[in-house]
């Protein structure tokens, strides 16, 4: 990975001109079945970028889980930042929002003259405040329903989208197609020493553009760190399965010497017989 840092092709990335950025992005949008990405220097910058994209009008509602990343870690930039409001859910055992509640949240609203008006749910996965856990096929389904039925976008944080497709054996694009944009990290589990990105449609990545110039995102030889992030992306399913099994006999092992299988150590693998059902690619360990 230094190798390549060292040797990358770079130019002006404020202008568009660095062909590894230029490369890293349109292999990370075909990777995840969006139309275009942008590579951004943080995760909590993606974030922010997407919820700025798709809640325009100030006072717009977003619907997120009370444990997730983007509420809890990220000093509350959709509301400092964007004047955007966060309606908290909270959040289910296996890292799931309950979809009575999703619903009859957004219905609350709907033609209200006194609620603010929701724009955007977010959704996390893998899900880190619920132990790693994976989000299933299933459950996005039904959610991109919900949105459909409402008119509203969904952004994920996909900070370790990549270990839940590894997870689940699926193709990262089976998870991202049901989400208006979503954010991948390149510093977590994939290895990079910086770097994020945020894919959607084209108008969106157009507008994502902006509004990082606003924040301050905008680099110029960023080639250097999107050449880590390429390697990253390259070796992710080597990297990914071999920290998931380290990850399950550290667990074990742990749980072992303890004579019992706390919860918090070791999750019951998902889709076996939960809300959601089973066959979806949902039968996944959780990583933390």
């Amino acid at each position: 990975m230094r190798q390549a840092m060292a040797q990358a092709e770079v130019g002006d990335d404020d202008y568009g001109e660095d062909p590894t950025v230029n490369e890293l992005q349109r292999l990370a949008a075909q990777l995840l079945g969006m139309e275009e990405a942008l590579f951004v220097p943080t995760s909590t910058m993606a974030n922010l970028i997407a919820v700025m994209c798709h809640c325009q009008r100030r006072g717009a509602q977003l619907l997120v889980g009370r444990e997730a990343h983007l509420h809890v870690f990220e000093q509350g930039g959709v509301a400092q930042v964007a004047g955007v409001h966060s309606q908290v859910l909270q959040d289910l055992p296996d890292g799931t929002l309950d979809l009575d509640e999703l619903e009859t949240t957004v219905r609350a609203g709907c033609g209200s003259r006194y609620h603010p008006r929701s724009v955007l749910i977010c959704l996390e996965n893998t899900h880190s405040s619920a132990g790693g856990r994976v989000l299933p096929l299933a459950y996005l389904r039904e959610v991109r329903l919900l949105a459909d039925r409402y008119r509203l976008r969904i952004h994920m944080d996909g900070a370790r989208l990549m270990n839940a497709a590894v997870a689940q054996g699926v193709a990262p694009a089976q998870i991202a197609q049901h989400c208006d944009s979503i954010s991948l990290c390149f510093s977590k589990g994939l290895g990079a020493p910086a770097g994020a990105l945020v894919a959607g449609c084209r108008e969106f990545v157009a507008e994502a553009w902006r509004i990082r110039k606003l924040l301050g995102g905008g680099m110029r030889q960023a080639g250097v760190l999107a050449a880590a992030a390429r390697v990253g992306l390259e070796r992710m399913e080597e990297t990914l399965q071999r920290d998931h099994g380290n990850a399950r006999r550290f667990a074990q092992g742990a749980c072992r010497r303890l004579g019992a299988w706390p919860a918090h150590l070791l999750r019951r693998p998902l889709g076996c017989g939960d809300q959601h059902g089973a066959g979806d690619g949902g039968c996944a360990l959780a990583v933390p």
